[in-house]
């Protein structure tokens, strides 16, 4: 149902404890008249809004560049809300979905939670609206799949894209990759990985001539932390995404559906990663810290040089590749490992996780689908973006178009991205400019889209003159020994060493309580078991906690739990299966 043709749709009977209307607003009961978003919003009497919002690291009222932009544009202040900030947990969404009001722009997960608020009514239906929202029309298709079923237009989805499923959406880095501290690895001599297990012996002579970092402090090939265990050991599931797997709950999927694994069996990526951490702590390789450190003790490791070797780019890098260190041709680089086919998440056209809707009790809903109207627009793609991904700024502070028509970071901008921050001028709203960046946290659209104003990408990390002012001994040195390849996804994809699961927005089904309960005890065991056989003592106590670990998630009820994750994992491969074929 395509709900840009189809605006008048009756509102059914909603459900549950609580029993707000979602169309009783200002606007007037079951009012499904148009309403056009054309108008001066700078010149409406002044709002501040509050914003539930699951992915933001900030609380309270947004400010500095970002939030001037919004007051100018919207005469609006943003009330962030983040559940991240108040103790974390479901304790704040749970309060004010009691409440009756979860907030007037609301940024959470698709599926069950937004079923919940629909079902509760405190979600508007935008229906109204939405015909007159011109910058989110090119993404009609990703907007009617995230409200498929309901009785209105309810969500906005994010991280939309219009490249095609098949393709990357990572941009220059995959989420996952053997990225080693490349200058160590070129003093070893670029010694040939043919395997994840040959990775050991080179870690080995790697840390034997470096045992110490710059800090005078002990440096290892690995160092772990136990804060994002889920349903397994979160550091043992990483290197199965080096062969083309990825989790769902107990099941490891290959990208392509072509294999699915338990993660308890013995001949699994899971047991092979935990037999590889094994190994290198038998090699002493491993930080003896690992079992009592957090992700933030661990990440100031790989800022002071402590770590050797990174899953993700986006730690290796993010901590150790500074502007100096780089000059001085020092960082974390992809490796050529010979066997990878790297994991790479295909762009979702029908876009990702989380959605933004708007709150049944907003004061001013129009103005509210106008925001997030804009947010798809270019400028609006330019200021608000994830943090992880970063954004370019707006034109003007952070960039500025070339005289050969390229967009080029101003002087601002490359103090602000590359040269560790800058004050924000006091017309631009003022403040250190990290800290005026989106509390929103979240992509509309995916930096690697091209912004259809500069024919360029939106993030200015893949623009031509970024990359040649940023060239430095570590990457081309990088670039000389990986056949002169531009970025780490041209190289992989050049060596035919990435598989991409195409990009189909599934989501999987809430666990049933039955199901919630098993998992609950099976991943503790899991968790548990996997920590013990990286730290045994030797071959026979690993083998015996592997054992141990087999036999007592089966008595726990592993096998119950195991096929709805399969049954998942089978249905998230058709729904691949089926968003590559319709946008080929």
């Amino acid at each position: 149902m395509n709900f840009r043709r189809s605006v008048a749709v009756m509102v059914a009977p909603l459900l549950g404890v609580l029993t707000l209307t979602a169309c009783t607003t200002a606007a007037g009961e079951d009012d499904k008249t148009p309403v056009s978003l054309d108008q001066d919003w700078s010149a409406a009497e002044p709002i501040t809004i509050d914003v539930y919002d699951g992915l933001a690291n900030y609380m309270g009222i947004q400010g500095g560049w970002f939030g001037k932009i919004v007051k100018d544009k919207f005469n609006m202040e943003l009330n962030v809300l983040a559940p991240n900030v108040a103790g974390g947990g479901d304790t704040l969404y749970n309060t004010r979905v009691a409440g009756g009001d979860l907030g007037d722009l609301i940024v959470v997960d698709k599926g069950e939670q937004m079923d919940e608020l629909i079902e509760g009514g405190l979600l508007l239906d935008s229906s109204r609206y939405y015909d007159s929202m011109k910058n989110v029309a090119p993404y009609d298709a990703a907007v009617d799949h995230l409200n498929e079923g309901k009785d209105g237009v309810y969500g906005f989805p994010t991280s939309v894209s219009s490249l095609k499923p098949t393709e990357p959406s990572e941009g220059i880095d995959p989420t996952f990759g053997p990225y080693l501290r490349w200058d160590l690895y070129a003093d070893a001599g670029y010694p040939e990985i043919g395997t994840l297990e040959d990775l050991l012996p080179v870690l080995k002579t790697m840390q034997d001539a470096h045992p110490k970092a710059e800090n005078g402090q002990p440096a290892y090939a690995i160092s772990l932390f136990k804060d994002w265990d889920g349903n397994m050991m979160v550091t043992a599931k990483q290197p199965a995404c080096l062969y083309g797997f990825d989790e769902m709950g107990f099941v490891l999927a290959k990208a392509d559906g072509s294999e699915y694994q338990s993660i308890v069996d013995s001949d699994s990526e899971y047991v092979r990663a935990l037999k590889f951490y094994f190994d290198a702590n038998q090699m002493g390789l491993v930080d003896p810290e690992s079992t009592t450190q957090n992700y933030d003790t661990m990440f100031s490791k790989y800022q002071n040089g402590q770590v050797l070797l990174s899953w993700w780019p986006w730690l290796g890098q993010s901590a150790y590749n500074t502007d100096q260190n780089m000059a001085d041709g020092k960082g974390f680089e992809l490796v050529p490992m010979q066997d990878q086919q790297i994991f790479s998440y295909g762009a979702e056209v029908y876009g990702g996780k989380q959605f933004l809707g708007i709150g049944s009790g907003a004061e001013d809903p129009a103005r509210i689908a106008a925001f997030i109207d804009w947010l798809y627009s270019p400028e609006g793609v330019l200021a608000n973006s994830s943090q992880t991904m970063g954004s370019s700024g707006p034109e003007g502070l952070t960039w500025e178009t070339g005289d050969d028509g390229e967009p080029v970071l101003t002087e601002f901008g490359t103090k602000a991205f590359l040269e560790g921050g800058a004050d924000v001028p006091a017309e631009w709203g003022g403040g250190a400019y990290q800290d005026g960046v989106s509390a929103l946290n979240v992509n509309t659209v995916l930096p690697i889209d091209e912004n259809p104003a500069t024919g360029f990408p939106y993030s200015y990390k893949y623009w031509p003159s970024y990359q040649e002012a940023t060239a430095n001994p570590l990457t081309e040195d990088w670039a000389a020994h990986m056949g002169d390849a531009k970025s780490t996804m041209e190289y992989l994809q050049t060596n035919d060493q990435v598989i991409v699961a195409p990009g189909s927005s599934y989501a999987a089904p809430a666990d049933t309580s039955e199901i919630e309960a098993i998992r609950s005890q099976v991943k503790a065991s899991i968790i548990e078991h996997s920590w013990k056989m990286v730290f045994a003592k030797d071959q026979a106590e690993f083998d015996a906690l592997l054992a141990k670990m087999q036999e007592t998630v089966e008595g726990l009820g592993y096998a119950t739990v195991l096929e709805f994750d399969m049954a998942n994992a089978k249905a998230q491969n058709e729904a691949r299966v089926e968003v590559a074929s319709t946008f080929q």
